[in-house]
């Protein structure tokens, strides 16, 4: 039984995390320069197997070079196609970051092994889009990914990729990772401690962020749509005045 002062202690420093930048929390350089310490609150929500169609749109966004970084080959429009159906939602998860249009701007997958002998290990994998990046998307989905990996009791995180992909190797080492490299690619291995009140605490909060977020862009969207098809009607009514003025 969790007691209420130990809840609202780990309530309360889960939200200054939060809002604490991203440079701070990686690295806690104090001497780091100020632009390098712009908060960076990130709302990240997990997405569900209703999804799919948005997931598969923003990898179909990625080009040749970022599929071959994503996948570890050139994969076409009908093997991102597949990929996105074998998606399994229960076993894995998968996470997603939003722009205020509601388009996939950086997706990242979690998938648990079903091997016996390899039950607490977990991949990451994360594609970001070229307009979204150099803003740490990838670094806060990784963050969040380990994360639950922790709490679902993940002990060793894994990451496969190319060596050329510089920038998700880098995410894997500040994350504290070992990396070996193998000629052409790479793996990255990194130990879990176990799950604790602040992490399980910290992705209630993180969940329920994300989750709000989702819903004021959705509504914002919404009311913007809805201004567009007003402002279309207009339009059309004046030109109509005009041509039966004429």
């Amino acid at each position: 039984m969790i007691l209420t002062k130990d809840w609202f202690r780990a309530s309360w420093g889960a939200g200054i995390d939060l809002l604490r930048p991203v440079s701070d929390r990686d690295t806690g350089d104090a001497s780091a320069p100020a632009a390098a310490k712009i908060a960076l609150v990130v709302p990240i929500r997990s997405l569900g197997p209703t999804y799919r169609e948005r997931i598969a749109a923003h990898l179909l966004a990625l080009d040749d070079s970022d599929r071959y970084l994503r996948f570890g080959y050139a994969a076409n429009n009908e093997q991102i196609r597949r990929y996105v159906e074998q998606l399994d939602f229960e076993r894995d998860e998968i996470f997603g970051i939003y722009n205020r249009r509601l388009e996939l701007i950086a997706v990242a997958h979690l998938a648990f092994s079903e091997h016996p002998d390899h039950k607490h290990c977990a991949e990451f994998g994360v594609s970001v889009l070229k307009s979204a990046r150099g803003r740490g998307f990838g670094a806060r989905l990784f963050e969040r990914a380990v994360m639950h990996a922790r709490n679902e009791g993940v002990s060793m995180v894994f990451i496969h990729a190319l060596s050329e992909n510089t920038a998700m190797l880098k995410i894997a080492r500040n994350a504290g990772a070992v990396v070996h490299r193998d000629g052409p690619e790479s793996e990255a291995f990194l130990e879990l401690p176990p799950a604790s009140l602040d992490s399980r605490v910290t992705e209630i909060v993180e969940q329920h962020l994300a989750e709000v977020d989702y819903r004021l862009k959705k509504q914002a969207k919404q009311f913007w749509d809805f201004l567009a098809g007003v402002q279309e009607v207009r339009a059309g009514v004046q030109a109509g005045r005009h041509q039966a003025g004429e």
